[in-house]
């Protein structure tokens, strides 16, 4: 087990591990939670500081926070299981978040609102409408049927020649509206032709 704990520590935070030196807030772990439920699940490891140095906790009155983030500050309701490591005299906190079969996971602000958030590389962002649309595709289970119209083989020609295009400049490019070019954007994602970028700025989306 200590083993494995050391392992974390060399890796470092990523898109399925995340450190906290103690949980003070059930709304704010409830966003890395959501995020990884989002994802393909992850690791928060509870006791350690960003710089990756081992702290400890007090084991019962984290495990409670941790739960109530999982229970009541997320929706649905997070599958968590937490496992007790000694490391070095302290004790740690593995907590697993298992990836959701029933996405979006929303995460409950300290106002009462709800959002929804996804993890990438080592930050828990909050996702776009856009992003929010194509988890709820694909918990629908329903395959997408693309039509390549004008509209579609404007923006594939677009991303033919250049990098990446966002949202305000897809819909500006076609003069068409943002909900037009959201669902636009959402089909080529959900079939896998695009691919979607957030980033603490402005998303953006690539040919995949």
């Amino acid at each position: 087990m200590e083993k494995r704990i050391k392992e974390f520590l060399r890796r470092g935070e990523d898109d399925q591990l995340d450190y906290k030196q103690a949980i003070t807030s059930a709304s704010k772990i409830a966003k890395t939670m959501s995020a990884f439920a989002n994802h393909h699940g992850g690791v928060l490891l509870v006791g350690v500081k960003d710089n990756r140095k081992i702290c400890g906790v007090e084991s019962e009155d984290e495990i409670y926070m941790l739960d109530l983030a999982a229970r009541f500050y997320c929706k649905p309701e997070v599958t968590l299981e937490i496992i007790s490591h000694i490391v070095d005299g302290k004790t740690i906190l593995e907590c697993r978040v298992k990836e959701g079969s029933d996405k979006p996971y929303y995460a409950k602000d300290e106002e009462g609102k709800w959002w929804v958030y996804v993890r990438v590389k080592d930050n828990t962002l909050l996702a776009s409408k856009i992003v929010v649309d194509v988890l709820k595709r694909g918990a629908d289970g329903i395959g997408t049927m693309i039509q390549y119209g004008k509209m579609e083989k404007a923006i594939l020609e677009y991303l033919a020649e250049n990098d990446r295009i966002t949202l305000k400049e897809y819909k500006h490019m076609v003069n068409i509206s943002t909900r037009r070019a959201t669902k636009i954007i959402v089909n080529l994602i959900s079939a896998g032709v695009l691919r979607s970028h957030t980033t603490e700025k402005t998303e953006y989306y690539t040919l995949v």
